[in-house]
């Protein structure tokens, strides 16, 4: 077990930690509930995310137990598929991060909605992530992958 593939471990647990909180503000934000918002994430994308990324780990961890080299490639290749999906939601969540609110269309007379319900359906789930943890997470990330690929490729 190399220096390196430790700190790719550390490192990917880090990443795990800003996406978990990223997944649990974009849910208790109303991301994947029943009255569905004004989301630019689509749920099936960030999901894959989220579980791609955990089954990387699972076998970045039984790579450090039982150090073979395809488990090495097997976790590099995983993890490039969560950064390309990773990649594809930061391009939406930019968009989102920068304007004040999406614009929904506004319910027929009689729909019997509030003024601050339709301000919540506007607010888009990811609009309340932090930027400082997206940036972190995006870094940590793409650190992640270099490390793996090192480890991969057998450097010291």
């Amino acid at each position: 077990m190399t220096t390196i593939a430790l700190v790719a471990l550390v490192a990917w647990i880090v990443t795990a930690g800003g996406g978990i909180y990223m997944l649990a503000t974009w849910l208790a934000n109303g991301g994947a509930g029943r009255r569905p918002r004004a989301t630019r994430l689509p749920p099936g994308l960030l999901f894959a995310h989220f579980l791609l990324a955990a089954a990387g780990l699972v076998v970045w961890v039984v790579y450090l137990f039982a150090p073979r080299p395809l488990l090495a490639w097997v976790a590099l290749v995983i993890l490039a598929a969560v950064a390309a999906g990773g990649l594809a939601m930061l391009a939406r969540w930019i968009p989102v991060y920068l304007a004040r609110h999406i614009v929904v269309p506004a319910p027929t007379a009689g729909g019997g909605t509030t003024e601050p319900e339709l301000a919540a359906a506007r607010t888009p789930p990811e609009r309340h992530f932090p930027a400082p943890i997206v940036a972190a997470h995006g870094l940590l990330a793409a650190t992640t992958l270099v490390l793996v690929l090192l480890t991969a490729l057998g450097v010291r």
